[in-house]
């Protein structure tokens, strides 16, 4: 990472969470806060859960469900030292807890078990204070699924989240295998730079890749080589508003609604959004709104002029530039 400063430039070097002194429990406030950084603006999130503890007294770090209404198991680790160092693989572990998260029959269990507690214990978090911590829950993850469509596809399928400031090639070779055996199982790197008195952050997904044998292990050869991944078209890599903005099919000025609200905001020609008098991004804003932990931008986004959402509307144009180049 470099930084700029008029004409100088200074490479930042990463560090690590265990040189900064940042305990899990602090990395864990963290990605409960601020999911979006490993779920990106093309999908939404409801954190559920933090510290659930299963029948065999193991506790999951945060638990989730996510647009498709698969509940989703994220587990953290601060260094590639730390993943080393366990007895029992990171990956497995986590695979364990995701197998207690299927017992799960409906909402209601759901809500009695996870949902419920996470609700009392943040609960200064919440509105609507005549409620209790189950009702609200109910409401909330009910509220969630069905905005999403997904209201009988809770809980078909569990997914697992890894995230750590690096991995170990064991670790990642088990979780290739994993993915391409059909195992939901994803990698995320949450580098820290130190910046003075500041500490930020780079999030790399770096699993499952397109060719997941690209992290096979060679236990036969200690030198061990991935291939370069190929690039290919995905959600993560979607065109973003800055895109749209130079595309001009939204425009600085454009009224966006909330879809299924009532309230609007104004987008800006640096792609943020003024609501209230307050200048946000747009996923602050719609998180505000809905009271989820991350949401879907550009299909909860609608263009008020067209009454698209910004999903359909860049949709369209990348249709429309794919059929200009055949």
């Amino acid at each position: 990472m470099y930084i700029i400063s008029g004409t100088a430039s200074e490479k930042i070097e990463a560090t690590n969470f265990s040189e900064l002194e940042m305990t899990e429990n602090t990395i864990e406030e963290l990605l409960r806060k601020n999911i979006e950084m490993i779920c990106d603006e093309e999908e939404s999130m409801l954190v559920v859960g933090r510290q659930v503890s299963n029948a065999s007294n193991g506790r999951s770090d945060l638990t989730a469900v996510d647009n498709e209404g698969n509940i989703v198991l994220i587990e953290i680790k601060r260094d590639r030292k730390d993943i080393e160092s366990r007895k029992e693989a990171f990956e497995f572990q986590a695979i364990r807890y995701a197998a207690s998260y299927a017992t799960i029959i409906d909402t209601e269990d759901m809500v009695n078990k996870i949902f419920g507690p996470y609700v009392e214990k943040y609960r200064s978090e919440y509105d609507n204070p005549s409620l209790t911590s189950s009702e609200l829950g109910t409401r909330i993850l009910n509220d969630f699924l069905a905005l999403n469509n997904v209201s009988d596809q809770f809980n078909k399928k569990q997914k697992i989240v890894l995230v750590a400031s690096d991995f170990d090639d064991q670790t990642l070779s088990a979780v290739a295998w994993l993915n391409d055996s059909g195992v939901d199982i994803s990698c995320f790197k949450l580098i820290p730079y130190k910046i003075q008195d500041a500490v930020v952050f780079s999030v790399v997904k770096i699993l499952p890749l397109n060719e997941y044998t690209d992290f096979y292990v060679n236990f036969l050869d200690k030198n061990i080589k991935t291939k370069k991944q190929k690039s290919s078209l995905t959600k993560r890599v979607l065109p973003k508003i800055d895109a749209m903005l130079e595309w001009k099919v939204v425009n600085p000025g454009d009224i966006i609604r909330a879809k299924d609200h009532t309230e609007t905001a104004i987008l800006q020609d640096s792609g943020l959004v003024e609501y209230d008098g307050e200048i946000l991004s747009m996923q602050k804003w719609l998180k505000g709104l809905y009271g989820w932990s991350s949401i879907q931008t550009y299909v909860f986004a609608v263009h008020e002029e067209t009454g698209k959402t910004l999903a359909e509307i860049r949709k369209k144009y990348m249709e429309e530039q794919s059929q200009k180049e055949i």
